[in-house]
């Protein structure tokens, strides 16, 4: 039997972050260690360290496709793996952030009103009122819920690809990995 690393155990984070969202949005600040460190990671020199060994949605994914026998354990399609899909929608996870952040600066400049919603599949506005307690300023609450959107859609995305291939399936498409892989291609040079 294989013996277990700290870092073995990083699904719980990773379950654990969904289910304070649901509960409390702020928690949802706490993903953008999902975003920073994979990046700081491979620009200080260690490639894909996150996505091969830290990534708790990876293990989460892993877990239940693999261990739960959740998956189908097909090989994702060539076109999934292909790099104008992968730079496509990596383009298109962009522009989403920049939308969801320049909706969070239109609630700081008082031009919009905190929206209490968590919107998947970037299309279908979710109701979420029960999540905010208020405390922090509207801005803050606005850049959580769509920062807790991003998270939960992209959670779901993985669970649709981990159902009908293999159990991290969304690994090969993560637009944090397509990130780092250019990182890494850029610290290589030419």
């Amino acid at each position: 039997m294989k013996k277990k690393h700290w870092y073995d155990w990083l699904w719980v984070l990773s379950a654990a972050y969904l289910i304070l969202g649901f509960f409390n949005i702020l928690f949802a600040w706490l993903g953008l260690l999902c975003f920073f460190i994979p990046l700081l990671l491979s620009i200080f020199g260690k490639g894909k360290a996150y996505c091969n060994r830290y990534c708790g949605r990876g293990q989460l994914f892993e877990l239940l496709g693999g261990w739960l026998g959740l998956s189908r354990r097909l090989p994702a399609p060539g076109w999934l793996r292909s790099n104008a899909f992968r730079y496509g929608f990596l383009i298109f996870f962009l522009v989403m952030f920049g939308n969801m952040l320049f909706t969070t600066y239109l609630v700081f400049s008082q031009a919009r009103n905190l929206g209490e919603a968590v919107t998947l599949l970037w299309t279908f506005r979710v109701p979420w009122s029960w999540a905010y307690h208020g405390g922090v300023p509207a801005w803050v609450a606005q850049f959580a819920f769509g920062f807790y959107s991003v998270m939960l859609t992209s959670t779901l995305l993985g669970l649709v690809l981990m159902l009908l291939f293999r159990p991290r399936t969304w690994c090969v498409c993560c637009p944090m990995g397509t990130m780092t892989q250019l990182v890494c291609k850029v610290r290589k040079g030419p």
